[in-house]
């Protein structure tokens, strides 16, 4: 399977989320796109038929078919997972979709983060940080939090490729490296 930021992949996301944004159905298109990933990872013998090359191309479309049948796909989601069938793409599929779910999120005005603290942080911590993160990136940010014990105390959080490191690990790192004269 192809790694999730391949170039390729994210092509394919381009297309399909041009194509969603003219027929007005992003959210849906990722949903949609996100059932036959499930689907798929559900059923093994559906990923074999529809990835592996080794099945002709009609009757992995005729898969397809079915499955987008039962799955209620729209036209559209038919259409591009038939596209990548042909073009031998379709073990792609997750990398294209978590790129269409970055292009969806951009188009909205959000951005994905993760926090990563020491302790459990409460609500009115946690709407803080996400509070002074918009601001700093301009859009609504989704946070996902995790708590690390080896922090020692503090947060880190990542946005996008920017880094806030607010960490007792790395305040006390920069202050040996101060004292030590590493630095």
């Amino acid at each position: 399977m192809a790694a999730r930021g391949s170039a390729a992949a994210e092509r394919y996301a381009k297309a399909l989320f041009s194509l969603a944004s003219d027929a007005g159905t992003i959210p849906a298109t990722g949903q949609e796109l996100g059932r036959l990933i499930e689907a798929m990872e559900q059923v093994p013998a559906l990923r074999d038929v529809l990835v592996r090359p080794l099945y002709p191309a009609a009757e992995r479309r005729a898969a397809l078919r079915a499955v987008g049948e039962r799955l209620g796909l729209s036209t559209l989601v038919l259409h591009f997972g038939s596209f990548l069938i042909d073009q031998r793409r379709t073990r792609d599929i997750e990398g294209i979709h978590a790129h269409y779910l970055r292009l969806a999120e951009e188009a909205a005005g959000r951005v994905r983060g993760e926090v990563v603290s020491a302790a459990p942080l409460d609500a009115g911590q946690l709407e803080r940080l996400r509070t002074a993160l918009a601001r700093q990136t301009g859009r609504t940010v989704d946070l996902e939090v995790r708590v690390e014990p080896a922090l020692l105390g503090g947060v880190v959080a990542r946005v996008g490729d920017l880094v806030f490191d607010g960490s007792l690990r790395t305040q006390l790192a920069q202050l040996r490296a101060s004292l030590t004269g590493e630095g």
